[in-house]
Order: C-alpha cells, then structure tokens, then sequence
C-alpha cells in the first residue's frame, strides 16, 4: 500500500497529495508523519498532486489547520475526502 498523501501531525485537518493525482471514488492512504500513523479514507473530488485533502468534515467559519498552523476558514461546507482550496477556504488576512 502506497502513500497517496501527507499530514505532518494528528491535529492537522488536512492532508497534502503526493501523488500525480487522486481520483473521485478511489481509496486512499495518507500517512501522519509526526505520530508515524497511516490513515484510510475514499476520495469525493479528484484532486491534483500539491492540492489539500480535507481530512475530516469541515463545517462554515471552521478553522483550517495545516503543519500546526491557521491556514484559513471554511467559506462553504466540506467533507472528509473532497478538494480543500480557495473555492471552499478562505485566508482570514483579508
């Protein structure tokens, strides 16, 4: 079984392909580095290499936290294995 995404720890909500590419409906594999974990769920979206995973439900003006670090809020709802980018999370800078 083959890494298709990294988190860098367990508090993290999302998860960064590593792969040429996810595909909507396949199973996938990402593995938590700092607690050497693996987890398994199936993909919503297809997603590209270097784009974000959610990993777990995300409802509106929740905060979104990759490598331990506020990376935005949730402008619109989003589930455990779909696209998490700017269509759906937005900087709180401006």
């Amino acid at each position: 079984m083959g890494v298709d995404f990294v988190v860098h720890e367990k508090g993290d909500g999302v998860g960064v392909v590593v792969v040429e590419g996810l595909k909507k409906g396949q199973e996938c594999t990402g593995w938590i580095m700092q607690e050497d974990e693996l987890v398994t769920f199936k993909i919503l979206d297809d997603i590209p290499i270097g784009h974000k995973v959610a990993l777990h439900n995300f409802a509106v003006n929740d905060t979104v936290i990759k490598y331990g670090t506020d990376i935005g809020k949730v402008v619109q709802p989003i589930k455990q294995g779909e696209h998490l980018h700017v269509h759906n999370v937005k900087t709180k800078r401006w």
